[in-house]
């Protein structure tokens, strides 16, 4: 029996991610049709953002499905939108969103969890861009962006950070993470309730996993299971649903990793969750749903019925 029928899709918004938001909400909307819903699609444009709740209490939804990603969407904004208007929702809560959205923070919940994450502290962006702020290899990324958008691996032998850093035309905070680059090979697990369901490899023929390699079909190539030794592959789904629990996340989310083998003690590390991951063609969670026996349908008819609101 379903809880929910009439449902709204949120799609679009304003972020750097909107194209990949369009195109998660898109699929989402015609899955949840064919699994018997009644759907309405709301792109929230920024010239509207202010009138949203207008939109959604005309469509009057039992449910939100919030396929948003980014600032707004993802950040805790939207949700406590939908806390006051009493609308159930899919994915995490205002707390969640807003914690995982911030990187820096993330990594010290999920230290006090025992989830390893890279040493690494925050900068202004002006000092990233004026000289090393460590010794490099180091990465150096916006501590509030999804998708790996503004994203610079700073090589042995670069002279300098990238100058865009310093541009006028940067739109990605004014603060940045930077942190110790981990070599190996790139991991992700997606957590589904209370549930990993599988490890999958992430090979790029790229410098490495960014925008253009997640979403350009053909930009990466999905390994999984991840051929990686039993003991690894379980502390891999470990690790994801201590940080999906520790940081209090709901329904699905998804939470990326770096596997050194060639390192002596720690090999696994954490760089980052996703609280609502990509549901578009290429996107690794359906992938790992199917390989599980979930279909598509299946999946964003488990995710909207999770729905609720936290108050």
């Amino acid at each position: 029996m379903k809880k929910f029928r009439r449902i709204a899709v949120l799609k679009g918004g304003w972020s750097p991610e909107r194209e990949v938001s369009l195109n998660s909400g898109a699929a989402c909307a015609k899955a949840l049709r064919a699994a018997g819903y009644d759907v309405v699609e709301i792109d929230a444009k920024y010239e509207e953002r202010r009138d949203l709740a207008r939109r959604l209490k005309d469509v009057a939804p039992d449910a939100v499905f919030n396929a948003l990603h980014g600032q707004w969407g993802e950040d805790g904004c939207v949700q406590g939108l939908l806390e006051v208007m009493g609308i159930p929702y899919t994915h995490s809560g205002v707390l969640a969103s807003a914690l995982a959205m911030d990187k820096q923070r993330t990594k010290f919940v999920l230290a006090d969890a025992g989830v390893p994450s890279p040493e690494g502290r925050i900068v202004s962006r002006a000092e990233a861009a004026g000289g090393h702020v460590m010794a490099p290899p180091y990465v150096i990324k916006p501590n509030a962006q999804g998708s790996s958008v503004g994203v610079y691996i700073i090589r042995a032998g670069d002279n300098r950070p990238p100058t865009a850093l310093a541009s006028d035309e940067w739109s990605l905070g004014e603060d940045v993470l930077v942190e110790k680059f981990i070599p190996g090979r790139e991991l992700t697990v997606a957590v589904m309730g209370d549930r990993a369901l599988c490890v999958t490899e992430i090979t790029t023929s790229l410098a490495f996993y960014d925008y253009e390699a997640k979403y350009v079909p053909g930009g990466s190539r999905h390994i999984l299971p991840a051929d990686l030794p039993p003991a690894v592959a379980e502390r891999c789904l470990d690790l994801a649903l201590k940080a999906h629990q520790a940081l209090g996340c709901r329904g699905v989310s998804r939470s990326d990793f770096r596997y050194d083998e060639t390192a002596t003690g720690e090999q696994l590390y954490f760089l980052e969750i996703n609280t609502q991951p990509g549901m578009t063609g290429t996107s690794l969670v359906p992938e790992q749903a199917a390989h599980c026996g979930i279909s598509f349908e299946a999946l964003c008819a488990w995710i909207i019925e999770d729905a609720s609101v936290e108050r």
